[in-house]
């Protein structure tokens, strides 16, 4: 009988403490391997490994949020870094420079986890980040990332586009890579070249030329983009847009006659456009050019398994009515939230979804960008015109009892 995820956890952390309690026994393949082993069964996104002055702190993000899992003693520190780095093929005798690398690692079932590993030195020894990738965005639709029937059919309508740029924006984590790949699988039949130019490449796609940027030989964003653009290219995906050279050369690519897929780091979707005027680009190229902007975020879901249903206090709803949305949360007003289980770890969240806003570049929008309007007007428009925006997606999911209001204050920062 297959054990569940909270047996599976405390078998882990049962074997670590054994192999700890070791000594000068401790096999140091074993440590790492089931550090490896109970990320993966906690459906951790990084395992970060932090020396201090006396210890070894480590920690892992379970759904976008960091947490303590095990103090190890400092004897084992170098030992553990060395396995790592052998591991990912990295330099063991390097010890004061940054180094990355990339693992695949089997799991005693057989299935194989791809790791991107990242070293470096600090006060205290060398720390390590391992971030586990999955093949997540295999199994995501539109509809299941968490886009609204009314977004989904403004992405329909772009991607059928023969040209044009298709932008999304967020912060570090936000699942931006993640949409353009979902993306990238409805575009990708037998009679579509796609290309794509990536730091790093972060899913491998059946049918689709993936290119690594490497500093080393000059293959950065923008020289890569100009070699895909020989490659008689469909579509083509740049995993950032970092600097006015690749974004003027994204802009006259999708000016071109390619439909070019990107992300940008900006706080909203309306930030997006006036941020490539500050790049350089023609504020003439950049309405001709943009079909959407998404400005996206990742909140934790509710554990399905403990999600129990409260009504807002007199005083709770008083404090939520200060927030800018269209429909006031009220007195009485149902709401849900995890009570916390083994299954979910007692956090009261199990997995993740995206809040989103989409703005469409219609006229309004496009005018608006001619005559270069700031951020808070290509907003006021598009919200005019039928965006919806994060925070009001994401009380609406809050409503609908698949994330808290709490969590959605928590990414949104309102």
């Amino acid at each position: 009988m297959p054990l569940s995820t909270g047996q599976a956890h405390l078998g882990r952390l049962s074997q670590i403490d054994d192999e700890l309690k070791r000594g000068e026994d401790i096999s140091i393949v074993f440590l790492v391997d089931s550090l490896i082993g109970h990320a993966h069964a906690l459906r951790a996104s990084d395992i970060h490994i932090d020396p201090t002055a006396q210890e070894v702190k480590v920690r892992m993000r379970i759904d976008g949020v960091l947490q303590d899992l095990y103090t190890f003693p400092k004897s084992v520190h170098q030992e553990i870094i060395s396995r790592i780095k052998v591991l990912s093929g990295l330099r063991t005798d390097e010890h004061f420079a940054a180094q990355d690398g990339r693992v695949r690692h089997t799991l005693p079932s057989g299935e194989n986890v791809d790791i991107r590993v990242s070293i470096v030195p600090t006060y205290h020894g060398e720390n390590s980040v391992m971030r586990l990738l999955t093949d997540t965005a295999e199994n995501y639709t539109l509809d299941t990332f968490g886009f609204s029937r009314i977004d989904q059919e403004k992405i329909l309508q772009a991607i059928k586009r023969p040209n044009g740029m298709i932008l999304s924006t967020g912060p570090t984590g936000s699942g931006k890579t993640t949409t353009l790949y979902t993306i990238l699988k409805m575009l990708n039949k037998p009679d579509v070249s796609i290309v794509t130019i990536e730091d790093p490449i972060e899913y491998a796609v059946e049918g689709v030329k993936q290119i690594q940027v490497n500093a080393k030989t000059s293959l950065t964003f923008a020289n890569g983009l100009r070699s895909i653009l020989r490659q008689d290219p469909n579509v083509i995906m740049v995993g950032e847009i970092r600097d006015s050279e690749t974004a003027h050369i994204a802009v006259n690519t999708a000016l071109t006659g390619h439909l070019l897929l990107s992300t940008l780091h900006t706080n909203d979707a309306a930030t997006t456009l006036p941020r490539l005027l500050d790049m350089g680009v023609d504020a003439y190229l950049v309405a001709s050019t943009i079909a959407i902007a998404m400005g996206q975020r990742l909140v934790r879901r509710i554990c399905p398994q403990c999600r129990v249903s409260h009504q807002l206090s007199a005083q709770e709803a008083e404090l939520l009515q200060r927030l800018s949305i269209q429909k006031p949360f009220t007195e009485n007003e149902t709401l849900w939230r995890g009570k916390g289980c083994e299954a979910c770890h007692w956090s009261g969240y199990r997995g993740r979804l995206a809040i989103l806003e989409v703005i469409a570049a219609d006229d309004d929008i496009r005018a608006a960008i001619l005559r270069k309007a700031p951020s808070s007007e290509l907003k006021a428009i598009a919200v005019q015109n039928g965006m919806t925006t994060m925070l009001e997606d994401g009380i609406a999911k809050a409503r609908a009892g698949e994330t808290t209001v709490e969590e959605v204050l928590r990414v949104v920062h309102e």
